[in-house]
């Protein structure tokens, strides 16, 4: 279940982020969180299961959204996870989901497995 950011999930938040390869400074990291904290225009979610196993953030700017992190938890990867905070995603985004350098990938990837399970 996809669930926005409160500060009370604030270190599990900062958990799920340092796995992504430019989150790993603390000092980053920080900013990074205080920018979804304070800045209208970001927003993060927390993926839910029996646990929090993944986070998304996002920034939406100009009618458009910007996929900035998606991070699952190494232990819980290759379960689809990430595919399907996307999809949960992109039912409550009131426009296109666009990626940033870092995240094209992963968004292309799921782009593409989807076209071949239909």
């Amino acid at each position: 279940m996809l669930v926005p950011y409160k500060s009370t999930n604030q270190k599990i938040a900062m958990g799920l982020l340092s796995f992504m390869p430019k989150e790993k400074d603390v000092k980053k990291l920080i900013k990074t969180m205080e920018r979804y904290e304070n800045d209208p225009d970001w927003k993060l979610y927390l993926w839910k299961e029996d646990d929090f196993v993944g986070v998304l953030g996002i920034s939406v700017e100009d009618g458009e959204a910007m996929l900035q992190h998606l991070c699952v938890n190494p232990s819980h990867r290759r379960e689809g996870i990430g595919k399907t905070m996307l999809q949960e995603l992109r039912k409550i985004l009131p426009c296109d989901l666009k990626p940033t350098k870092e995240t094209k990938s992963f968004l292309l990837a799921c782009a593409e497995e989807g076209e071949k399970s239909v």
